[in-house]
């Protein structure tokens, strides 16, 4: 076969390739990083404690949003929402499903429905998975290596990791006494240093870095990835999500016995109803206050370590030259409760289960670098914006169901043109927030409202509350609005 015509043929493979009528050079790379079950406890978003020098330098160089809010706070849902642009009653996953990972899978109707990354590969770029992105199990599938419950149209190239966790070198400790399932307890694993390199997130950044090296020089024999091709490369960090672990000298910089409990005031939960108490202490973990302290200090200790991780993959970026034309996101797929009204990990509808760190820093944005947005954003927004920033609005599918963050990222001081943020848990909860008001509805009929002007920590419930009726028949009505939108 003549050479031109073999070189044809090779460009045409759509498994390599996707639609190739998108002038490469004119696209900028994306870097996508997600982080599993973490809270917004970066320095960047005022914690003085946790230290996160990494991420704290990359919303130097972007825009960090305040009041980003995942749509199902939970791993599964939450990943198939992110990454079709759709709310999870369109995409019907309400659930974790061993299985299951993809909207693909759980409504069939969206089986012509790509998600980011399918979309991107057909537009002219190379999709690239590293590690998490959909559904997996940590522990249990990442140390089998296996994919989870991936959407495999949406990669050209995917790579999982097989690591140790709860095998790790160290000690495994046990800290929540009433809670033993690994996954969904607490525990921690101190390991020695210098013996952290088979970590899943050190693993993950490491096969992230050679594949920017390979995009950033092209290997001899790297024809089906051309090195001037745009890329999308999704990178899933597991930590914070238990178990917890990091070396030992990240540990050290968290004395469990300076560690500090947020404050619950008496009575906390006497003005909830029943739904909203599952992630309690008392009856699901069981932990002393010495546990607690552990579980707070240990969970700091794995997000300092994911942030090296970070650290290295935006190193690894300027040290190649491609940061100028990369775009960087980095977010969670939900938020965690560390002890704010006694309740633990995510599934709850309080603001810290919630709210999620996101970063987006692009190219070219330079007014708006180091700045904040109080824009209310939701994590499905990031389909579109990733797909207008890419030049690419025009062709984006009509269903999605969120809306570009570029006015922001150009003007961070500009509001979104939603009214509220929803998001969905199990017992068929459902949430509302608001600029002022968060409210919340149980499938048992039960009904949490804060005013986050006065109280930002949702400690008083004002549903019984004869000044707010008419507040609370507003919010009822908005998000059965809310409820109707997201199934459409």
């Amino acid at each position: 076969m003549h050479r031109s015509t073999l070189l044809k043929w090779i460009l045409l493979l759509p498994f390599c390739l996707g639609t190739l009528h998108v002038k490469s050079q004119d696209k900028p790379n994306i870097l996508f990083i997600i982080s599993d079950d973490l809270t917004a406890c970066l320095g960047s978003y005022g914690n003085t404690v946790c230290k996160t020098p990494n991420l704290d330098r990359l919303a130097r160089e972007g825009v960090r949003f305040t009041r980003a809010y995942c749509q199902y706070p939970v791993c599964g849902p939450s990943r198939a929402s992110l990454m079709s642009g759709l709310y999870p009653h369109k995409t019907k996953m309400l659930g974790n499903n061993k299985k299951l990972g993809s909207f693909h899978v759980t409504n069939p109707e969206l089986a012509d429905h790509p998600s980011i990354g399918g979309f991107l590969r057909r537009n002219g770029y190379v999709s690239f998975r590293v590690s998490k992105i959909y559904h997996m199990g940590v522990p249990g599938g990442i140390e089998a290596g296996e994919p989870g419950g991936d959407d495999p149209d949406s990669w050209d190239r995917a790579f999982d990791v097989m690591a140790p966790e709860t095998a790790s070198p160290g000690k495994l400790e046990l800290l929540s006494p009433k809670r033993k399932h690994y996954g969904s307890n607490f525990a921690r694993v101190i390991v020695p240093d210098g013996m952290d390199l088979t970590q899943a997130d050190h693993l993950s950044a490491t096969q992230a870095i050679a594949i920017l090296e390979n995009r950033a020089k092209g290997g001899k024999y790297s024809k089906f990835i051309r090195p001037d091709q745009p890329f999308f490369l999704a990178v899933g960090f597991v930590r914070p999500h238990v178990p917890l672990i990091a070396p030992k000298r990240i540990f050290s910089l968290y004395p469990e016995d300076q560690t500090q409990i947020p404050h619950v005031p008496e009575g906390d939960l006497d003005d909830l109803p029943q739904a909203a108490k599952g992630m309690h202490n008392p009856g699901r973990y069981g932990m002393s206050l010495l546990q607690k302290k552990q579980s707070i200090a240990a969970y700091y200790a794995s997000v300092t370590y994911m942030d090296e991780q970070v650290g290295r993959l935006l190193d690894t970026l300027d040290r190649l030259q491609m940061r100028k034309n990369t775009i960087v996101v980095f977010t969670s797929d939900h938020g965690f409760n560390l002890g704010e009204h006694d309740m633990w990990q995510k599934l709850s509808l309080f603001e810290d289960s919630l709210r999620v760190p996101l970063i987006i820093s692009t190219p070219g944005f330079k007014d708006s670098q180091g700045k904040k947005s109080e824009a209310l954003v939701e994590l499905i927004d990031l389909y579109p914006t990733l797909v207008d920033l890419a030049g690419l609005k025009a062709k984006a599918p009509k269903i999605l169901q969120g809306e570009s963050l570029r006015p922001q990222l150009m003007n961070p001081g500009l509001a979104t043109s939603r009214k509220v943020a929803y998001s969905v848990t199990y017992r068929k909860g459902q949430s509302i927030r608001a600029d002022r008001y968060r409210y919340n509805l149980w499938g048992n009929g039960g009904e949490e409202l804060y005013d986050h002007r006065l109280d930002p920590q949702e400690f008083k419930n004002l549903v019984q509350s004869k000044e707010h009726q008419e507040v609370l028949g507003q919010y009822r009505k908005l998000l059965q609005q809310k409820r109707e939108e997201s199934s459409k």
